[in-house]
């Protein structure tokens, strides 16, 4: 098994802090890491009615910004058409669905900073 790089490991602890704070907030976690070869999705759930891809993004310190300024506009398109393309292979043409990024922040021994950003942007391709 390899061992995974820091930010990967640190990518996986974020992912699983998202996981639990958005089962917290009553959403039903349909599939994690969803991967297609235009892009991939951390986390998609559903928001009652509503199928949301969940872009997570975890840091432990602020030398880079805050962790939601990591969604780029190009990183907003790859995971747009990754969306696209789970839509597509479960026939769910015409769901509901948004895009929301989670953003975390961990501090040393202390809990961590979690910012849900709800509709954090729109389909980009």
């Amino acid at each position: 098994m390899p061992v995974k790089s820091g930010n990967s490991a640190l990518g996986g602890v974020g992912e699983s802090i998202a996981v639990t704070y958005l089962k917290g907030q009553g959403f039903k976690i349909v599939e994690c890491n969803f991967r297609a070869s235009c892009g991939e999705i951390d986390i998609v759930a559903r928001d009652g009615r509503t199928i949301v891809f969940v872009e997570v993004k975890c840091r432990n310190n602020y030398n880079y910004g805050p962790p939601q300024l990591a969604v780029t506009p190009f990183k907003q398109r790859q995971i747009s058409k990754a969306a696209l393309v789970w839509l597509s292979r479960k026939k769910l043409y015409d769901a509901d669905a948004r895009f929301d990024v989670v953003a975390i922040m961990l501090h040393d021994h202390d809990v961590p900073e979690i910012e849900h950003i709800r509709n954090a942007f729109d389909l980009a391709y």
